[in-house]
């Protein structure tokens, strides 16, 4: 079983029965943070130690408050952690339950594990635990109904995020081509990118830019 484990949770009984699993589990070194820098943090200094986690588990959603953090999400300390311990496997248990988003955290990010927070997400965590243990490949929690088989979404690209991102804040054609020029993002002119917003209509079967962007807040891209 795992040696070393990182639980970054900041609602306490959350975090009390996540403990409290990897406890029975027998798991001998277990450390918990309530803010994301804190996480990346103990990662770090662990890897400096040379006595370095083996797991971490995460929520997606950490609550703002006074402090003023770098990292405001898991999937920020999920990001920063693979730049600098990329081997170190991951679970993300979290209420999250947009197809999009779970994929992108074993396609983009390269998590072991998704486990959805609910009635029975107790054991289905301790299941994720055992099988990310065993190296068992992309392990989802039972209630959640998408299959790893289905190709649509993944074809999605960073791109088009960024284009749907910037249209559901009411940008039009010109604001769009302003912003990616300025962040260096090509193609970056109006006609180039109001073909690819063409494209996505036809793949979404979306009949206008609004319907558009409801489909893709419905998908969890926006």
């Amino acid at each position: 079983m795992f040696k070393k484990v990182l639980v970054a949770e900041d609602l306490d009984s959350i975090s009390i029965a996540v403990i409290q699993v990897l406890e029975e589990m027998k798991v001998p070194v277990i450390h918990h943070v309530k803010y994301c820098d804190d996480g990346l943090l103990k990662i770090k200094k662990a890897l400096n130690d040379k006595e370095e986690y083996d797991l971490l588990i995460t929520d997606l959603s950490f609550k703002a408050d006074h402090r003023t953090v770098n990292l405001t999400s898991g999937e920020d300390l999920i990001e920063a952690i693979n730049e600098v311990q990329p081997k170190l496997k991951k679970i993300v248990f979290s209420i999250e339950d947009k197809s999009y988003r779970i994929k992108s955290l074993f396609y983009d990010l390269g998590v072991q594990a998704y486990v959805s927070k609910g009635r029975n997400s107790i054991n289905e965590l301790r299941k994720a635990i055992e099988g990310t243990y065993k190296n068992d490949e992309k392990i989802v929690s039972s209630d959640l109904s998408f299959s790893f088989n289905d190709k649509s979404l993944i074809e999605i690209e960073s791109y088009d995020i960024s284009i749907l991102k910037l249209l559901a804040q009411g940008y039009i054609l010109e604001n769009i081509s302003s912003e990616f020029k300025a962040s260096s993002i090509t193609p970056n002119g109006t006609s180039s990118i109001e073909k690819r917003i063409n494209k996505l209509k036809i793949y979404f079967k979306a009949s206008n830019n609004v319907h558009l962007i409801a489909i893709a807040k419905d998908f969890g891209l926006v």
